[in-house]
C-alpha cells in the first residue's frame, strides 16, 4: 500500500521541514510506503528552494512548482492529481493541523471499512472573534444558499482513498470550492472532532474571504438567482395592491393620489433592487464566461524528484 502525503506551500518555508520529519514519524505506525507532493504555490519566500532541498535528499518528495499563485484551493487539487498513493492524506504544511492526524485518521478508518474519508472538524473556531465571526457566517450563508451542505468548521486536514480522490478528480470547473467539491463528489465520510492551533497571522484576508463566499455561493447555487425573481414576484404583487388601494381612494373616497415623497423613495429603492439584481446576475455570467474558457486549474513551471536515495 502507498500514502501519499499532500500539501501546498505559500510563505511557508519555516515550517517546511518541521512538517516533513513529524509525518515521518507519524506515519512510522502506518503499514504503507510514503509519497510526499508539495506545490509551491507562487510562494514568495524560499519555500520552493527548501522543498527543492528536501526531495534532492528524499526520493519520496515530489515538488510541484506552479508558474504562478493560483490560490490555495486550486493548488490543492493540482497536488491530488499528482498523488499515486492507494490512500490520500491532505493537509495544510503550516502546523496549525498536526501532522500526526495521519495516524489518528487511519486508524478511524480501519474502523469504518466503508469508509473512503475521514476528515477533520474544528472543535472551536480559532482566532479573534472577527476571524470566528466571519468564519461562522461564511458557513451560515454557504448552508443557506447552497442545496449541497458542507459541514461547519471544516478543515483541510482529510485522509482519502484513491477511488475518492479519482471521482473528486472528475470535476474541472475553473471557479471552484474545495469544501463544496468534498461534499458533492459523495461516498461515506466520517468527521473526527480535532483542535487547529493559530498563527499569528493568515494569508486569507477579509477580501479573499469575501470573493471566496461569493465564488462558493455562484459555484454551487442558483438560489440567489430564484430570490431575485420571487423577489420581483413580490414587488409586482404589492405595487398592483398599491394601485387597486389609490384607484379605490380616488373613485370612492374623492381624493386624488399624492405623495411625492413616497414617489422618490419608491424609485430610489427599485432602482436600488434593480442595480443589485443585475450585479448578481453579472455575477453568474462572469462564472458561465470563465468556465467557457476551459483554461486549466493550474500550470507547472517545474516538478522536482531527486532518484537518489539519501535520507536525513
Amino acid at each position: 500500500m502507498k500514502l501519499s502525503i499532500v500539501t501546498t506551500l505559500y510563505y511557508s518555508s519555516p515550517y517546511i521541514q518541521p512538517f516533513y520529519e513529524r509525518t515521518c514519524a507519524a506515519c512510522q505506525v502506518i503499514p504503507a510506503e510514503l509519497e510526499f507532493v508539495f506545490v509551491n504555490d507562487g510562494s514568495p519566500d524560499d519555500s520552493l528552494d527548501v522543498a527543492v532541498r528536501l526531495s534532492e535528499r528524499d526520493p519520496r518528495v515530489k515538488v510541484i512548482d506552479l508558474s504562478r499563485n493560483f490560490g490555495h484551493h486550486k493548488a490543492a487539487m493540482t497536488g491530488l492529481m499528482h498523488a499515486t498513493g492507494d490512500l490520500v492524506f491532505l493537509i495544510d504544511v503550516d502546523l496549525e493541523e498536526e501532522p500526526e492526524l495521519v495516524a489518528q485518521f487511519y486508524q478511524e478508518m480501519q474502523k469504518h471499512p466503508r469508509a473512503d474519508v475521514v476528515y477533520g472538524v474544528q472543535d472551536t473556531r480559532k482566532g479573534g472573534w472577527f476571524e470566528r465571526w466571519s468564519g461562522g457566517l461564511y458557513y451560515r450563508l454557504f448552508n443557506a444558499l447552497s442545496s449541497h451542505k458542507i459541514p461547519e468548521n471544516l478543515l483541510m486536514a482529510r485522509l482519502m482513498t484513491r477511488r475518492y480522490v479519482d471521482a473528486l478528480l472528475l470535476h474541472r470547473e475553473s471557479e471552484l470550492d474545495i469544501g463544496g467539491l468534498w461534499t458533492i463528489t459523495g461516498f461515506e465520510q466520517v468527521p473526527v472532532t480535532v483542535h487547529k492551533h493559530s498563527k499569528p497571522t493568515t494569508t486569507y484576508t477579509l477580501q479573499r474571504k469575501i470573493a471566496l463566499t461569493i465564488r462558493s455561493v455562484t459555484a454551487f447555487s442558483n438560489r440567489p438567482l430564484l430570490y431575485i425573481a420571487a423577489t420581483g414576484v413580490v414587488i409586482l404583487g404589492l405595487s398592483f395592491l398599491y394601485f387597486l388601494y389609490t384607484m379605490y381612494v380616488y373613485l370612492f373616497v374623492g381624493k386624488p393620489p399624492d405623495g411625492f415623497t413616497t414617489i422618490v423613495l419608491s424609485i430610489w429603492f427599485l432602482g436600488g433592487l434593480t442595480i443589485f439584481s443585475l450585479g448578481v446576475i453579472a455575477i453568474y455570467l462572469s462564472v458561465i464566461f470563465t468556465e467557457t474558457k476551459q483554461r486549466p486549474y493550474t500550470i507547472i513551471r517545474q516538478i522536482y524528484q531527486s532518484e537518489k536515495l539519501d535520507v536525513h
